[in-house]
């Protein structure tokens, strides 16, 4: 396989390409977040650290997951629970923990790639809520044709209830994939953000909250009245913001 070790140490980066190789694999190293995104859409597997200097590994997994499903294990000196949950649900299809054998690496290694590749879920570009476009790609959004400027997270959050419609999200999965930091969850900075969307858009149903349990996206009167379920569609609307 075509193997990109995305790894800053350059000693461990060495050992573990001399150990691929002689598996039989072509490795590609990356000692940069930056380089990774750049270079994980032409591989076959992906060996990533977290702790690299440019931007940390989780986001960096998060960014990589939005437009490939090329498998990844995450190989990090991360012990903790918290850090392996948060891995695996921004994406990884395994975590193992330094120091590790080389012999576990490629079983895992094996393991992922027979399970084979998860399809990208199909998503609309832009997503209709009465009249609400939410448009995923060029990060805009309009209230009845009205374009709506929204700060970097405001859109995040918006975006992230609006890719899956009707599904719920929990407080915790929202702050860890908007902020980085499920632990964020006893602040009211998500609480002031959903907020900022119902005033902004003068929709206060677009963001539903469900006590005790998450957000998830609203469901809202269409132009001629009846409530409307969030679907697809095309179009264009106005930008979101710095944070």
């Amino acid at each position: 396989m075509r193997v990109l070790l995305v790894e800053d140490d350059d000693r461990l980066a060495a050992a573990l390409t001399t150990a691929l190789t002689r598996h039989g694999h072509r490795v590609e190293r990356a000692a940069l977040a930056v380089d990774a995104l750049r270079l994980a859409g032409g591989v076959d597997f992906v060996l990533l650290d977290l702790g690299l200097p440019d931007m940390d590994g989780l986001e960096a997994l998060r960014r990589v997951r939005r437009v490939s499903v090329v498998p990844i294990i995450v190989v990090t000196a991360r012990t903790e629970e918290r850090d392996v949950l948060r891995g695996l649900r921004s994406g990884a299809d395994d975590y193992l923990v330094k120091p590790f054998r080389t012999a576990e690496l490629m079983a895992r290694m094996e393991a992922v790639a027979r399970r084979g590749t998860r399809p990208l879920p199909a998503r609309d570009a832009v997503v209709a809520v009465g009249d609400v476009r939410i448009d995923l790609g060029t990060r805009r959004v309009t209230v009845a044709g009205r374009p709506v400027t929204l700060t970097r997270r405001e859109f995040e959050v918006l975006a992230l209830l609006a890719r899956e419609p009707g599904v719920v999200r929990s407080r915790e999965e929202i702050l860890d994939a908007v902020w980085g930091d499920p632990l964020l969850s006893a602040s009211r900075s998500l609480d002031v953000h959903v907020a900022g969307l119902r005033a902004k858009t003068s929709r206060p149903g677009l963001v539903e909250t469900l006590r005790g349990t998450g957000y998830r996206l609203g469901r809202l009167p269409g132009p001629g009245g009846p409530q409307d379920a969030p679907t697809g569609g095309s179009g264009s609307a106005g930008s979101a913001g710095p944070p």
